[in-house]
């Protein structure tokens, strides 16, 4: 059995989805009105259910999710305080990841197949597996302040790097 919280206002968006991962991963899901989301069934399906409830939690859609259902998926979870004690500072690091009018964070998502969500203090990542390393090389050098410009020229070559590799098989 896994225990894990997930923020109250993110509770609609799970019951949403809650047949469909119980369904998937033949586990069964607790919702608490606090938050806390009890995850029974064996530990390898719990595991994987885990990672669905924790997206949705921070703040991806069920249908973005739902990505998480397929082997060559992942999720992966930036908690933005773990590198930063200012509020000042998570702010900018958060308008840098998202850009002006979406454009950073649709690059992102763009050249890596992924889906990006900026919730509270974390940065969630959902993507391909052979792509999250590029997506969080990305984010990392926004956190430590690289030019967009450069950040811009790593996703080009990231693009051209996940496509040769998929071509290879």
């Amino acid at each position: 059995m896994e225990i894990l919280r997930i923020p109250k206002e993110r509770l609609g968006a799970l019951r949403g989805a809650k047949a469909e991962i119980e369904k998937h991963y033949t586990v069964t899901l607790v919702l608490g009105e606090d938050g806390e989301i009890e995850i029974g069934g064996e530990t390898v399906w719990t595991y994987l259910a885990r990672d669905v409830v924790r997206a949705i939690g921070r703040g991806f859609s069920p249908s973005e999710a739902g990505k998480l259902f397929k082997d060559d998926y992942s999720f992966y979870l930036i908690d933005l305080r773990e590198h930063f004690s200012a509020e000042n500072a998570m702010r900018r690091v958060k308008g840098r990841i998202i850009g002006e009018k979406g454009k950073v964070k649709a690059e992102i998502e763009q050249a890596t197949g992924s889906d990006l969500c900026i919730y509270g203090h974390t940065v969630g990542i959902i993507a391909p597996s052979d792509a999250m390393e590029y997506v969080k090389d990305a984010i990392g050098m926004i956190m430590d302040g690289a030019p967009l410009t450069t950040i811009a020229g790593v996703l080009a070559r990231a693009r051209e790097s996940i496509r040769f590799g998929r071509l290879k098989g």
